[in-house]
């Protein structure tokens, strides 16, 4: 395996973590901001109200793409051990 196979299966790991927790973050960012927002308006600091919104969102997330993720984590996984005997050939 050499160098530039370890830095192409690194960068496509690091690519593949961005794409499956990208969305989850991002709404729960969102949510975090308007229920925030909405605490500091009406002056109510109760932990809850921040922690089970969050929840339920990523919840919701999970159930609609959880497939596409699934999928996305199974083919990199798939392309990884087709090129295995390829990294290690190359690697003699």
């Amino acid at each position: 395996m050499s160098d530039n196979d370890v830095m192409h299966l690194a960068v496509q790991a690091m690519v593949l973590g961005a794409k499956l927790a990208g969305p989850i973050l991002l709404v729960t960012l969102v949510i975090g901001f308007i229920i925030s927002l909405l605490q500091a308006v009406t002056q109510v600091q109760e932990a809850t109200l921040t922690f089970v919104p969050k929840v339920l969102v990523v919840a919701l997330i999970l159930l609609f793409m959880g497939n596409w993720m699934m999928h996305e984590t199974v083919v990199f996984t798939q392309n990884l051990l087709h090129d295995i005997p390829r990294m290690i050939q190359n690697g003699r």
